[in-house]
């Protein structure tokens, strides 16, 4: 898929097609009206008749309009004019990219970049436009025997900006949304795999691969005997009821002019299967815990997009790797360990086995002397009660990381809300026999395990995403959303300083 921008009048553009907004009641955008003066009044006759409304979704397909160069004129819904807002706005880029997509145009020219979105610039519609597209188009079929195809698919994409002063704009906001898009593709394509694929040392395996696409990643893989030695008995101890080795995969990006500056940690749980453990989840809709790694595979795909970026900054990612079955070596719940840090847990639900892997991982990292640290997990169910699958849930030991990050989402549109972590949350965790059990008491189940992973991060500022409810959709249209890789990615870009510079 190729994407360009440019700066042009309608009446000029030869193509396929000329995408163009209408709003409700029946009212033609800018352009759209430029178009129907051109072709004297053809388009607005179209809709005095009621063939388009203009309410969001919307798509009215004309062809050989007169006076205009194009083949096709695609009209497309957008409600009401001064409602136009963000979501509106993805919304109509998805459905317009399906239609034309489903009807033949190979390219087109789309001029929906020119709408006026409350509070966002033509670098946020280029971007968002360009991310959208993608991930519209985006489809996981390695496995099916027989592959659907789209006999003419949409292969070229020119978005219009106003003036020629935002073309710069327009292909930096393509160059870093093309980036941030790779980074999701790759997170989905992991999140989707099957688990017997994609298990830990597969994890490990495309952690090499992406050192052998990028000159500046290097990747080492940590396995069993290493921890072992390391003394992450907690991580050992999740995956050690799996045939499957645990394997922790460590990718060093360095892009700093000073290879010695201190790196940005992103450490992702990479459950690549959780049963439970003895502590056994309900059967129904079992097969979607393959998404538990979802938090590993974000870290990978925001790796891949800075790679591609090539930003000036240093950054570590952790994926922790690693299997959580039943058997007879598995760990049961009454049991106590000794985590890396020194601190002692007792196992209360082999099912809050996340943060087990976690807690070592977050200790592990203290030897890159970090500037900050950012876990990602599939964390806790309470999570999807809290905020349902639209909003991750953010904590830290940190305001002006968690400010910076809650900031990045507004920005990338992937949306991230606080939850405090006061000392009464704390209180919940205590044990009688250990320093702290993995389970809180009934209540505020994802804020407890934030307070949990906060016991392991005193040495460095840090936050924790738990994605339980953004990191996949379950149902018919099931499949890993590539959530939050837009957030972090653009948590990079901010403290590179090249957030949307013209």
């Amino acid at each position: 898929m190729e994407f360009s921008v440019k700066s042009g009048s309608p009446e000029k553009q030869r193509s396929a097609c000329i995408v163009v907004g209408v709003f409700e009641p029946r009212r033609l955008s800018p352009i759209a009206e430029q178009l129907d003066k051109i072709s004297e009044g053809y388009i607005s006759s179209l809709l005095r008749r009621g063939d388009l409304e203009g309410k969001p979704g919307q798509m009215l397909l004309l062809h050989h309009v007169p006076n205009v160069l194009s083949e096709r004129v695609l009209l497309v819904g957008c409600g009401k004019e001064r409602e136009l807002d963000e979501r509106q706005y993805k919304q109509i880029i998805k459905q317009t990219i399906s239609t034309l997509n489903e009807t033949g145009s190979m390219e087109a020219v789309c001029f929906l970049t020119e709408l006026h979105v409350k509070g966002r610039d033509t670098y946020w519609k280029v971007r968002q436009a360009v991310e959208t597209t993608k991930d519209s188009l985006y489809t996981f079929n390695q496995f099916k025997s027989t592959k659907p195809e789209t006999r003419r698919p949409l292969r070229k994409l020119v978005f219009n900006v106003p003036t020629r002063r935002e073309l710069s704009l327009g292909e930096r906001a393509i160059s870093h949304g093309l980036a941030i898009a790779s980074g999701v593709r790759a997170a989905k394509d992991l999140g989707n795999m099957p688990p017997n694929v994609a298990n830990p040392a597969y994890l490990a395996s495309q952690a090499r691969r992406l050192a052998d696409d990028f000159d500046t990643v290097s990747t080492k893989i940590i396995g069993e005997q290493e921890m072992k030695e390391l003394g992450m008995t907690s991580y050992l101890a999740v995956g050690q009821g799996s045939k499957n080795e645990a394997m922790m995969s460590i990718i060093e990006y360095k892009g700093h002019p000073d290879p010695n500056a201190k790196p940005l940690v992103l450490v992702g749980k990479g459950l690549t299967f959780d049963s439970g453990g003895i502590s056994i989840k309900p059967s129904a809709n079992m097969d979607e815990m393959k998404y538990d790694m979802c938090g590993a595979a974000t870290v990978f795909g925001a790796m891949r997009s800075l790679a591609k970026l090539n930003l000036p900054i240093n950054v570590i990612g952790v994926l922790a790797g690693c299997e959580n079955m039943p058997g007879g070596n598995a760990y049961r719940p009454g049991d106590i360990l000794t985590t890396m840090s020194g601190q002692t847990v007792e196992v209360l639900n082999t099912d809050a086995e996340g943060r087990l892997v976690l807690c070592d991982a977050l200790t592990y990292v203290e030897r890159f002397e970090p500037e900050c640290v950012i876990d990602v997990a599939t964390l806790t169910g309470a999570c999807v009660v809290a905020l349902g699958n639209h909003i991750s849930g953010l904590m830290a030991n940190h305001n002006p990381l968690a400010h910076e990050l809650v900031n990045a989402s507004e920005q990338a549109g992937d949306r991230a809300w606080r939850l405090p972590m006061n000392d009464e949350y704390h209180e919940q965790l205590a044990s009688p026999f250990a320093d702290l059990a993995n389970i809180g008491t009934p209540g505020a189940g994802t804020i407890t395990a934030g307070c949990f992973l906060s016991r392991f991060t005193k040495k460095y500022n840090w936050a924790h995403l738990d994605i339980a409810g953004t990191a996949w959709t379950g149902g018919k249209n099931k499949g890993a959303t590539g959530r939050p890789v837009p957030l972090l990615v653009q948590f990079l870009l901010n403290r590179a300083g090249l957030e949307n510079l013209d």
